[in-house]
């Protein structure tokens, strides 16, 4: 599967370009103003956990990682994968949540990041679910004119046109909806990266509380690289959350070169 100006114009037919939505709804949402991707936040291996090859942790991302291009000619361009919306289950009053999303740069290179997924978020009991876009260091924006559902079918597709410009698109395949927001930025991308990732997000300056989320399988995990090819997660890195206590709370698994699936345990 090819990334090209063609793949993008194919994807975007029938596509309602999304205004952003940021902070405007009265209903508190864990994502508000200041919601935020951040890059890899790398911690120590847990002591009680064996050396394993390609498992790194983190305080904040969990999945398959591409940490470095097939070459310095052949940086990466896009990334894609398809996913079900989760049923996050938690307890009590406050804000529990997560995000799931595709994305380029990040781990090795955290100049820039380039992603778009849906978030999915407890607050006070009641479930939400939100489609964004985001070009770190910028804050996070909510598309409008989409609506999820736990059990949907998402497509996340991020493309970059150069090192400053791009392009995130959510389809929707289960109610035929897409939206697109057409980026740029003065944070250069250094297409090092390509990810697959389930994130403990930030709000305020600080993770969220992170939701029980069950399961987010990727499926069609696919990244372009300059020239035209594709890979996918033969090569990749398993990312794990460790929380502040030490706890690993995800469980990754690269069931194929283009699935991936985190669990929270």
């Amino acid at each position: 599967m090819k990334f090209t100006a063609a793949l993008a114009a194919a994807v975007l037919a029938g596509v309602a370009t999304a205004a952003p939505e940021r902070g405007l709804e009265a209903r508190l949402k864990a994502r508000a103003s200041t919601k935020s991707s951040r890059p890899l936040q790398s911690v120590d291996r847990p002591s009680t956990v064996k050396n394993q090859t390609n498992v790194e942790y983190s305080s904040n991302w969990s999945g398959a990682v591409l940490v470095e291009p097939p070459s310095a000619a052949a940086t990466y361009t896009a990334v894609t994968g398809t996913f079900t919306v989760p049923e996050p289950t938690g307890s009590g009053s406050g804000s529990q949540a997560a995000s799931a999303w595709v994305g380029i740069d990040g781990d090795t290179y955290g100049n820039a990041i380039l992603q778009t997924g849906v978030d999915f978020t407890i607050e006070d009991g009641e479930v939400s679910f939100d489609a964004w876009y985001e070009w770190y260091p910028d804050y996070a924006y909510d598309f409008s004119g989409i609506d999820i559902s736990a059990g949907d079918e998402i497509v996340a597709i991020v493309e970059s046109y150069s090192s400053t410009s791009g392009i995130a698109i959510i389809e929707n395949k289960s109610t035929g909806q897409k939206v697109s927001k057409t980026l740029s930025s003065s944070s250069n991308l250094g297409g090092q990266n390509a990810e697959w990732i389930v994130e403990d997000f930030e709000e305020g300056g600080s993770l969220v509380n992170l939701v029980d989320f069950g399961t987010v399988t990727f499926t069609g995990a696919v990244a372009a690289v300059a020239g035209g090819s594709t890979v996918g997660l033969e090569d990749a890195t398993i990312i794990e959350i460790e929380d502040e206590s030490g706890q690993v709370v995800t469980d990754v698994t690269i069931d194929s070169d283009s699935s991936v699936t985190i669990t929270y345990v």
